[in-house]
């Protein structure tokens, strides 16, 4: 090294900045070096799907900028090898980065929710479960450890002189300065990113052509972006070079010519994820709007699924460039699970994304696509039940969200949401086509109860007379039931109606039969029972005057003793409760305490009341029961302790 060079290599070393990763950065990037060792070849295909984005958005900046790219209006990505210097390289001539976003695209994990993916890489049962995981949190990049024991990214903005070197081991941190003119040689032309990678002797096959060759073609063959073999001034010279992919639009292409693996190769590329999709959805449309769908239904859920802050991430092209993929007007949010691709024919290019967010083709592009997965998704339910069940369990309480705010889908969403009901006692879905069709003589309700588990609602005491006489409810465990049934009144005319909430007519529903004689003993035994039946309700009315609504017999309890339920002016217990906790909601209006007339325990009390007791404590004691019940808390917690004491102390 002359004089000179070793003097420009001092003042570039002194120029350079030394930033830290975080804790968890570090903990991470070890993780994922490791944890993917058995499948390396993940890392080349994150590589050039990374430069394939990164021409796709220059493309489209082109479109208002065209001088982005009048130096070189062709797109490509090179890949090639050096054995001497065991490195490997891919360039792109894409959009490139600056300094800042070198920083914050390669310097940090924390947009992907670095300590979430720590937690699931450690919950994550073999190098299988692990390497799903690297697409759903966007650390793709850093799967290049795996073969590396450092990495070099040189990279030039489009449109910007200033050219940067990026560099770590992937362990303390990194450093990033000013290229010098030796390492800016490494970029293909004037903008892009170069990605150089020093192999791990345990990688030394991807030193070879016919590795990377292979590695392309499997993983990489459905990028438009044409991806050559060697470096970008070899490829330049050589006017007979040809591109190791297909370099074409996949959902372009006729489904007849698309394989299964083409399909699950491009869900990968689209969505970062190993996992191969649950549904395929492949169309085009054509009429008043033109545009073409390609559209996967992961098998697992994404982790940001409920997270406020997610984004629907479905990429929109027109006429095959790349526009955005953070377009929330495109889908619909209870479809925001999705992934693919929608190229349109019919938007223009010369306007802003933001502008795009109100365009009326992109409203009717949304209804179309809506319409056409759920029609998909119901097909799905009668051709492979096994199939939707498990599409459901991942995502049916995200496509419930729709029969809130999407009235134009709803008779699509409730033929194919799935409900737990006391039918085979909650262990299989059912649809409201079978409740229907299971329903009584005479009933023309239908009747739910909502909670936070079906756990909890399975043995609830409102359910009691439903079940005895084999009249069939719902159960929804979804906070957003709550919120749909109110704006949702009936099914095939047949209204909605909670247990939980007013007075219940069973002899509309199922009318009493003749009577046996031990019916009607029974019957007369009451009779003689009423009297003091209806002094002990008008006692406990007195002593829980202010606390509940009203105290009446009831009709739906068999086994339980007491129950709460709302009065039919009032809101239903559990989305009183919801309210309560997301709304600060103010309950206004007082739960009805029904008591069971034929339970032992009600009746002993009737006597004690009867003969002049006093029942203060039981009224209490029952009161607070039905509340724990139902899952509130006991306003006096002393005051119940002391209650049951004495109880018990009388009882022994």
């Amino acid at each position: 090294m002359s004089a000179q060079e070793e003097h420009i290599e001092e003042k570039a070393e002194e120029q350079q900045e030394q930033q830290s990763f975080s804790t968890d950065v570090s903990r991470l990037l070890d993780i994922v070096a490791n944890a993917l060792y058995t499948n390396q070849d993940v890392f080349l295909r994150e590589l050039v799907s990374n430069a394939a984005d990164a021409c796709d958005r220059l493309r489209y900046d082109s479109i208002a900028s065209p001088d982005l790219i009048k130096d070189n209006p062709d797109f490509r990505i090179c890949v090639y090898k050096d054995t001497t210097n065991r490195t490997i390289t891919v360039v792109d001539n894409g959009v490139g980065m600056d300094k800042a976003e070198l920083i914050e695209n390669l310097g940090t994990i924390a947009k992907s929710g670095t300590a979430a993916l720590t937690e699931k890489m450690k919950e994550a049962g073999d190098d299988t479960d692990k390497l799903k995981l690297i697409g759903q949190f966007g650390v793709g990049f850093y799967s290049s450890y795996m073969v590396a024991h450092k990495t070099q990214v040189v990279s030039r903005k489009a449109g910007s002189d200033d050219i940067w070197l990026w560099v770590s081991d992937g362990k303390t941190g990194f450093t990033i300065r000013e290229a010098n003119e030796a390492e800016a040689a490494r970029l293909d032309g004037q903008r892009g990113t170069s990605i150089t990678l020093d192999i791990k002797d345990e990688a030394c096959e991807f030193l070879l052509d016919q590795k990377i060759e292979s590695t392309v073609k499997e993983y990489s063959d459905h990028i438009s972006v044409p991806i050559f073999l060697g470096a970008p001034a070899e490829v330049a010279k050589d006017k007979d070079a040809t591109a190791i992919n297909s370099a074409s639009a996949l959902w372009m292409r006729s489904k007849s010519d698309i394989t299964e693996k083409d399909y699950n190769d491009f869900y990968t590329h689209i969505s970062s994820n190993i996992d191969e999709p649950l549904m395929t959805s492949h169309w085009n449309v054509e009429g008043a709007i033109e545009f073409t769908s390609l559209l996967y239904i992961p098998t697992q859920k994404p982790w940001d699924l409920f997270d406020p802050g997610r984004k629907n991430i479905v990429k929109l092209y027109v006429r095959r460039i790349f526009i955005t993929d953070d377009m929330d007007a495109l889908m619909y949010p209870w479809l925001r699970f999705m992934r693919g691709v929608i190229d349109s024919e019919d938007l223009p290019l010369n306007i802003s994304r933001e502008t795009l967010q109100y365009n009326l083709t992109i409203e009717k592009i949304k209804n179309a696509v809506a319409r056409r997965i759920l029609g998909d998704l119901d097909k799905l339910s009668r051709n492979d039940p096994p199939a939707f069940s498990l599409f459901w369990g991942q995502f049916g309480s995200a496509i419930k969200e729709g029969l809130y705010d999407s009235p134009l889908h709803r008779e699509g969403l409730l033929k194919i949401c799935r409900f737990y009901s006391t039918h085979d006692d909650g262990e299989k879905f059912v649809t409201l086509e079978d409740y229907v069709s299971r329903m009584k003589e005479g009933q023309e309700e239908i009747y739910y109860i909502s909670g936070d588990s079906l756990k909890s609602i399975k043995n609830s005491p409102q359910a009691e007379g439903f079940k005895a006489k084999g009249i069939e409810v719902l159960y929804l465990t979804d906070t957003i039931d709550d919120f749909w049934l109110q704006s949702i009144l009936d099914y095939k005319g047949k209204t909605f109606k909670s247990i939980t909430k007013g007075d219940i007519d069973f002899d509309k529903i199922a009318p009493k039969e003749d009577k046996k004689d031990d019916d009607k003993k029974e019957e007369e035994t009451s009779e003689e029972q009423q009297k003091s039946t209806d002094a002990l309700i008008t006692k406990f009315q007195e002593i829980l005057k202010g606390q509940v609504h009203n105290v009446r017999p009831s009709k739906r309890l068999t086994d339980s003793a007491v129950c709460l339920v709302a009065p039919d002016e009032g809101v239903d217990m559990h989305m009183e409760q919801v309210l309560k906790i997301n709304q600060k909601y103010q309950a206004s209006t007082k739960p009805v305490l029904e008591i069971n007339v034929k339970h032992n325990l009600i009746k002993t009390l009737a006597a004690s009341c009867e003969n002049g007791d006093d029942v203060t404590d039981a009224a209490y004691l029952l009161f607070d029961q039905a509340k724990i019940i139902q899952g509130q808390s006991v306003d006096d917690l002393s005051a119940f302790a002391r209650r049951m004491s004495d109880f018990m102390n009388k009882a022994i």
